[in-house]
């Protein structure tokens, strides 16, 4: 399981999971236990552990029981000083406990309950260090005190402060480092996290190493993790406060190599930020966002992407309180075999656990509505200590017995059967949880009672042994197997994004978690309680020891729809597996075209974008006074066209390698150019709110629209419809015949439609079907708009500047954008979401892209490639000398022409 693979690092009997909630290991001593028997003393050696609220004694035979005293039940412990009469043999010192009950472990070396023995009792115990014992008694009273508070907030006041008193008279030994040439750059005191137990000691960071020294030298002197091992390092709330330090040292394992907790949040932080300036080279730090976009299109599997974003939620491995949530994706436990193709075997998952009965929900809600506040749908949560162990009874056993004092759950309500389970979920009046990533793996040994525990009888006779899988699954194996199959299937992977809006998303809270009968108790959101706010320290503790018990709901990453996954669709299916309409121009369904020339031409298109990188400058020419606007390049690659603020329209013969043409239209600067279906008309935009046709065989001005009052700053063509975007707000839409032997009158240029904005439009596109447009605003907003109705599907207001590019991914389902505010902005076409946002180094003034990789033209002139699903520029390209201002890549990407504020064109070809 996730937290029980972390390498062992002793082979001792004890364990903290021995000590209770919140209880701390403090020092151990060699000892005695001596008894009596018959005037005949007996001694068993062992080690004697001196814990915040108990006396453990861990005998080294191991047929031994472990001896734990609570010390709330001890009425005596006393120093019982050496005899040195001469007449006698010399007796040593002694500790000597009066208690009135006394706990009995692992005996005869089997994990089982605990065995509670009440009654008055005398334990003696001698340290092998007789010259100890007077310190550890006096160590012991002061602990007893505490314990006997009357008030809890007592106790805890009383032991924090015995706790930091001993971590302020210790420090670091920097004797551990693993180098003498090691420089130190901070330490403090701080506590190692596991599930169920934390550990005092002191963390010390170097430029090589970060180190955990525990107070107690349990289980090693000292922890050692390399920097540059490190690859992910997350901030965590713990106990609801920032405090919380979480490193990897793997790309995907979700069970971190080391989880801190931090006295004060500032001390966190500088070791966070030091860790993170040191990464920064061969680190990427991921976001919701970059995850999502790699989901998205395939890059991540279901489950991959379901640990990230639990990591990301502040859920951790090692808080049992926020443990990584995964969802039922199955409904159909009973059948012989498992049908993936059948949508009745699917869990709905646009439902929280409790709306998916019906019935079960109206008697919910009808208690909801007669609720004072805060109301609240669903008494109990998704996921919680309790849940987590239900689940992993048979291979964490110590930690159940941690979790509820000494004992299991009554054997009728431990986890016997994967059906029965999920029929109480559907049915039970408080039973609303959600799986764990387990049930994904491959490591069966959750569902196998392998040890042999004792876990009880049930009332049917039946011994509480193995899980009972459903029909279609021949085994523990094969089930996780077929479970994990379902998690990839195309349904889930069609739907998973509904259940992530409920658990990490915009359903989380507030009135759509209203809608979605998604509301938990107020206690379980973030934020939903400040407990240091309250005074009394015992209502405080209390608090939060509800809390942490009750579940949390992991933190809010998402406050918009999560975009559907793209998923491959097969020719056959031409309608949603949740609905009997047809599929929608955004839905996967509707890119997949059958055109076998577009085939090839995909496979080279792919094949180039992995050697972008590889682009090679062939030459340069300066044929224009001010910076390059536009670049339209003729059908057989021959002639190229470019618009320029110099108010000229040139043209260059590739052949010749030398410009041609040049026309001036008017004295105001061309904005943009393109070249029409028919390849023998160039367009050209202008500041003087003017469209101009340029017929190439009659080298001249063909027609002129004047469609605008502003300038025209950019234009797009398809079927035979010009849209022409404008600083006065509108895009527009023209019907104009690309046929150039007909006489382009002004009469033909029919106006279908305008499109309001609420600002002035720089930049326009189409997607590759031409049913979409995206246009860019200087107000920083993207507008996507229906071109078979001019109806608006979504505004997104992305950016802080002026846009100054804006297109579609080939595949229509993400919009890329680029600013003055040096963010590139990914949108999803479906739900208008921001799914990845890249802060430059400067102005991207252009660009062109795959939907992975973008090459973009920088405010310093270089090319820049950038890789979206890491955030990252994999590559810087010299081009210009000013900033690049325009660019053209042919349909295979294997040429590029690039334009510049320093007035230069230059040509490049993909090395292969």
């Amino acid at each position: 399981m996730a937290f029980l693979k972390r390498k062992e690092r002793t082979k001792e009997r004890f364990s903290l999971l021995l000590l209770d909630l919140e209880e701390y290991y403090f020092e151990q001593h060699t000892a005695y236990h001596v008894t009596t028997c018959s005037e005949k003393e007996r001694k068993v050696r062992g080690s004697f552990k001196v814990c915040s609220r108990s006396v453990i004694f861990d005998p080294e035979d191991v047929s031994e029981p472990i001896l734990k005293i609570p010390l709330r039940d001890c009425k005596k412990i006393e120093f019982v000083e050496r005899e040195s009469n001469p007449f006698n043999d010399p007796r040593p010192s002694v500790i000597s406990i009066s208690c009135v009950q006394a706990i009995y472990i692992k005996e005869s070396n089997v994990i089982a309950p605990y065995r509670n023995e009440r009654g008055a009792k005398k334990v003696t115990f001698q340290l092998e260090d007789w010259s100890k014992t007077e310190d550890v008694v006096q160590t012991f009273l002061q602990l007893h005190r505490a314990s006997c508070l009357e008030k809890l907030g007592d106790q805890t006041a009383m032991i924090a402060a015995i706790l930091q008193s001993r971590l302020a008279r210790s420090s670091f030994d920097k004797n551990c480092f693993q180098s003498m040439a090691e420089k130190p750059h901070m330490e403090c005191a701080v506590e190692m996290v596991l599930p169920l137990v934390s550990n005092p000691g002191h963390v010390c960071i170097t430029d090589g190493s970060l180190y955990f020294q525990p107070l107690n030298g349990y289980p090693e002197q000292v922890i050692q993790i390399r920097l540059n091992r490190v690859r992910r390092i997350y901030k965590r709330r713990h106990t609801l406060r920032p405090l919380g330090l979480e490193v990897f040292c793997s790309e995907d394992d979700f069970c971190s190599d080391i989880y801190l907790k931090f006295y004060k949040t500032a001390d966190r932080d500088e070791i966070y930020y030091y860790i993170a300036t040191f990464l920064e080279n061969h680190v990427t730090e991921h976001t919701a966002e970059s995850y999502m976009l790699q989901w998205q299109r395939g890059h991540l599997s279901n489950y991959q992407y379901l640990l990230h974003l639990n990591n990301l939620a502040d859920r951790s491995c090692n808080d049992l309180s926020q443990y990584p949530v995964f969802p039922w994706v199955l409904a159909d436990y009973s059948s012989p075999q498992l049908d993936l193709t059948n949508e009745a075997t699917f869990r709905d998952l646009s439902k929280p656990v409790g709306a998916l009965n019906k019935e079960r929900l109206d008697r919910l809600l009808s208690r909801y509505r007669g609720m004072p506040e805060p109301r609240f749908m669903f008494g109990s949560h998704y996921s919680s200590p309790g849940y987590v162990l239900f689940y992993l009874v048979r291979v964490a056993p110590e930690h159940m017995l941690c979790l509820q004092n000494g004992r299991y759950d009554h054997p009728d309500r431990m986890f016997n059967s994967i059906g029965d389970t999920w029929k109480n979920c559907l049915d039970g009046a408080t039973d609303f949880k959600e799986l764990i990533p387990e049930f994904y793996g491959n490591d069966c040994s959750f569902l196998e009672n392998k040890r042999n525990l004792g876990l009880g009888r049930r009332q049917n006779g039946s011994l509480v042994g193995d899980v009972v899988v459903p029909p279609w699954a021949s085994d523990t194996s094969d089930f996780l197997q077929k479970h994990n199959t379902a998690l990839e299937s195309q349904y889930v992977s069609e739907h998973l994004h509904e259940w992530i809006d409920l658990v990490f998303g915009f359903k989380q809270r507030g009135s759509e978690a209203l809608a979605a009968h998604n509301v938990f108790h107020p206690l379980t959101y973030e934020g939903g309680v400040d407990c240091d706010s309250i005074e009394d320290p015992d209502q405080r503790i209390a608090m939060l020891t509800q809390i942490l018990e009750f579940g949390q709901t992991p933190k809010q990453l998402f406050t918009t729809p999560h975009p559907q996954r793209i998923t491959p669709r097969f020719h056959n299916m031409t309608r949603s597996p949740s609905s009997n309409s047809p599929v929608s121009d955004l839905s996967p369904a509707s890119q997949s075209e059958d055109s076998s020339f577009e085939d090839l031409t995909e496979e080279s298109r792919k094949l180039s974008w992995a050697n972008i990188g590889n682009l090679k400058p062939i030459s340069s020419h300066k044929i224009h006074k001010e910076a390059v606007s536009g670049i339209a390049v003729t059908r057989d690659g021959a002639a190229i066209f470019s618009t320029s603020q110099d108010s000229t329209l040139k043209m260059f013969s590739k052949e010749l390698k030398d410009f041609q043409r040049s026309m001036s239209f008017s004295n105001m600067a061309l904005s943009s150019c393109l070249m029409l279906a028919d390849g023998k008309t160039v367009v050209c935009s202008s500041w003087d709110n003017n469209v101009y046709f340029y017929s190439i065989p009659y080298g001249r001005r063909q027609d002129t629209l004047m469609g605008h009052d502003d300038a025209v700053s950019e234009m797009c063509w398809f079927d035979e419809r010009l849209y022409t975007a404008s600083w006065d707000s509108t895009v527009k839409v023209w019907q104009c015949p690309s046929d150039s032997s007909s006489n382009h009158k002004r009469s033909q240029f029919e106006l279908l439609a305008e499109l309001e904005h609420d600002a002035g439009v720089n930049t326009i596109g189409l997607n590759p079907a031409g049913t979409l447009l995206v246009s860019g605003c200087k107000d920083g907003a993207v507008s996507l708009w229906d071109t078979s109705s001019y109806t608006a599907l979504q505004q997104v207001h992305c950016h802080t500047g002026t846009i100054h590019h804006t297109a579609f991914s080939p595949d229509s389902r993400h919009v890329l954008s680029v600013g003055a505010d040096s963010c590139m902005k990914v949108t999803d076409v479906q739900t208008g979401m921001v799914i990845s946002s890249v802060k430059a180094e400067e102005e991207q003034r252009c660009f062109c892209w795959d939907g992975n990789s973008v090459l973009c033209g920088g405010g310093s002139g270089d090319l820049l490639l950038w890789d979206l699903l890491s955030n990252t520029v994999t590559k810087r390209i010299p081009a210009h000398s000013g900033a690049v201002t325009a660019m053209w890549m042919s349909k295979l990407c294997s040429t590029v022409i690039t334009g510049g504020e320093d007035r230069q064109i230059v040509f490049w070809k993909l090395q292969s």
